[in-house]
């Protein structure tokens, strides 16, 4: 018997996981059954079932690797000299959420911040999937810790400033966005970039 190769795997663990994405985005977890994963994928029930034991294990494994991804790009970030700005931080994330996940709907939208959205409400009813996300939270809470860090040490920030405070108002822009993409449509990227840069560009008193 041919032994399957790690690569074979991966990408079969890649097809099943992106076909649940998409499942769980386009009608919600629990109007997703495992066989519309099987037929989204094309998988048979056995194939399936090596990789993941039903949906919960799915969106576990979903939120766990977007929440490991975006913790990675902001901890690379806080090492860059100069630490990139939050309007580039932000916007070089989504950049990277579209090219790493670029599956749409069958209305043509970018199916991830409706995801996003699923999983939160499903955190409410699910206690594992709450505990796992707010473990993720933490994680990428602390990673924006060490950008804001970094913008202290760089100068770009003064020394008293809450470096706590300024992770969680840029998770929640984040946050924000995905939730207006999910509700009203795709605004552009740029629209954020900008947004953020006249956010930043607000002074304490006005000009004279």
């Amino acid at each position: 018997m041919a032994r399957v190769s790690q690569e074979h795997l991966d990408a079969r663990r890649r097809q099943i996981l992106d076909g649940a994405a998409l499942c769980f985005a386009r009608n919600g977890f629990h109007a997703t059954s495992m066989q519309d994963v099987l037929k989204e994928t094309g998988l048979s029930a056995g194939a399936v079932y090596r990789y993941f034991a039903g949906k919960e294990e799915l969106i576990a494994a979903i939120v766990a690797e977007v929440l490991g991804d975006v913790r990675g790009m902001y901890e690379r970030a806080a090492q860059e000299t100069p630490p990139p700005t939050p309007d580039v931080l932000i916007a070089r994330t989504l950049a990277y959420m579209k090219e790493s996940r670029p599956a749409v709907l069958d209305d043509g939208e970018w199916m991830f911040p409706r995801l996003m959205m699923q999983v939160w409400v499903e955190t409410v009813r699910n206690p594992a999937l709450a505990a796992l996300l707010r473990e993720g939270f933490g994680t990428v809470r602390a990673a924006w810790v060490k950008v804001a860090e970094s913008y202290r040490e760089a100068g770009m920030m003064p020394a008293g400033a809450d470096v706590d405070a300024l992770a969680r108002v840029m998770i929640a822009v984040v946050q924000g966005f995905a939730v207006q993409t999910a509700l009203f449509g795709e605004p552009a990227e740029e629209l954020l970039r900008e947004g953020l840069r006249a956010l930043m560009s607000v002074q304490r008193t006005p000009k004279k």
